[in-house]
């Protein structure tokens, strides 16, 4: 390349000191030619030994042996663009960077190598977890304004003893929030005993709950602790209480009351010493109106009362989640998937969740079956979320703008035209917002709350 030859490779070399990006180039044989101030730095491999070294050698990068992003633009032509990868500098330490890679050629148009230009995200990176950690408490991730007030009241509630009452549809964490509350108590270190109460027939759940002794019954051949004594000093988390039958709602009343128990078959009074929290997916108010739920048993347990919204009216959270979700299965099967593209995420905005958080979690578990990209996309998805033209505006092929217009629409409906409101369900700023709906020409649906024609 002419630029690297006689004396023109000093003044390139200047130009590529001034370069805040690392930049390297290698040859055919992947060997570094150049290698900038900026990579020196950031690699802390100093310019003379990074020179006529194989790239992957200082690099170091976590994708080098499978997908070395160098490798494929040198084989395929095609550039790579702002992948996020991490690579290992000279004193060891993981750092992320983004690579962005392009062929390069003599004055001929023949290709004699690759430029790598690379970015340290190591800030960004700090800013990230920094951000994470405002918007998450122990498992569970949020920035919904309902969460975020249920973040500031749970070490309040894990501080006390006193009984909560967790109210919310299936799959949306109810399990997690009474982890979280055992987990950030002073009981930490003692049992935490979940039971699902719905998923126990009736004659099995007082003596699971209670334990026997031998004899209690037939086939009680010996002594059996029930999950109040496995529980100890701990927490008991009674899943699905509103499924319990009356005469177990009759007994688990005397314990709540009398913080006492006698195991089937036993003359013994035992101390209950556990926590309890209950949860159900049901009102349990409207069970006592019914008359299928105790009052007295509902007073009891509902002396802390939280109530978790659905995944559909908290889907600003759906891109925190995705993430979230993306690295947890990335440690579980060891993929470098690096997230979800924009197509999935308006798929993703459109879908109503009729599972909640549960369902998006099986979602990019399904998706990781299925994706061998960097990104999962709409083919990854399961066929429940990806959008039928019925559900989207108008017919024949729809584009990622099709899409996104339909989603600004359908959240500017459900939040009565008010933009930070909007803003925050979809995740974006609100002058990202206000600039989608001119070009969309969306203002009317604001106010008219009809859908927009394609």
């Amino acid at each position: 390349m002419r630029t690297f030859e006689n004396g023109a490779y000093h003044h390139c070399a200047v130009i590529l000191d001034s370069i805040a990006d690392g930049v390297l180039t290698v040859d055919n044989q992947m060997v570094i030619t150049a290698f900038n101030r900026s990579a020196q730095q950031i690699t802390r491999v100093p310019r003379e030994e990074a020179i006529g070294r194989k790239c992957f050698e200082v690099m170091r990068g976590e994708m080098c042996e499978s997908e070395c992003c160098i490798k494929t633009t040198m084989e395929t032509g095609e550039r790579c663009n702002n992948i996020p990868v991490y690579i290992l500098r000279a004193d060891n330490k993981r750092i992320p960077v983004s690579v962005t890679t392009s062929i390069l050629r003599d004055e001929r148009g023949t290709p004699i190598g690759a430029v790598e230009v690379f970015r340290d995200l190591s800030e960004i990176h700090t800013l990230r977890q920094a951000y994470r950690r405002i918007h998450r408490f122990e498992d569970i991730v949020s920035k919904n304004h309902r969460m975020m007030k249920l973040f500031s009241v749970l070490p309040m509630v894990a501080s006390s003893r006193s009984t909560v009452l967790i109210e919310g549809a299936s799959g949306t964490g109810k399990e997690l929030v009474a982890k979280a509350i055992h987990n950030q108590s002073g009981d930490r270190e003692a049992p935490f005993v979940a039971v699902n109460c719905g998923a126990l027939p009736e004659t099995l759940i007082e003596a699971e709950l209670f334990g026997y002794h031998a004899g209690a019954f037939t086939d009680a051949k010996r002594n059996k602790p029930g999950l109040f004594a496995m529980a100890g000093e701990g927490t008991l988390f009674l899943d699905e209480i509103g499924d319990i039958s009356p005469s177990t709602q009759v007994r688990l009343l005397r314990v709540l009351q009398n913080r006492t128990y006698t195991p089937l078959g036993s003359n013994e009074v035992c101390t209950l010493k556990a926590r309890v929290i209950a949860a159900t997916h049901q009102s349990l108010k409207e069970l006592v109106d019914a008359r299928r739920f105790r009052e007295d048993l509902y007073y009891r347990i509902n002396v802390i009362r939280l109530s978790l919204p659905n995944l559909a009216e908290r889907k600003e959270d759906i891109p925190i989640l995705a993430e979230h979700f993306v690295e947890k299965f990335n440690s579980l099967t060891g993929k470098h998937i690096v997230g979800v593209t924009d197509e999935a995420l308006a798929a993703f905005a459109l879908h109503d969740w009729p599972g909640n958080i549960r369902e998006l979690e099986n979602a990019i578990e399904h998706a990781f079956i299925l994706c061998n990209d960097k990104f999962i996309d709409l083919p990854h998805l399961p066929e429940t979320i990806v959008p039928r033209p019925t559900k989207l505006i108008g017919a024949g092929v729809l584009t990622l703008q099709d899409i996104e217009k339909q989603a600004i629409a359908d959240a500017l409906i459900r939040n009565d035209g008010r933009r930070m409101a909007t803003a925050r369900e979809l995740g974006i700023h609100k002058n990202t917002l206000r600039r989608k709906i001119q070009a969309y020409n969306l203002e009317g649906v604001e106010t008219s709350g009809e859908r927009p024609e394609s």
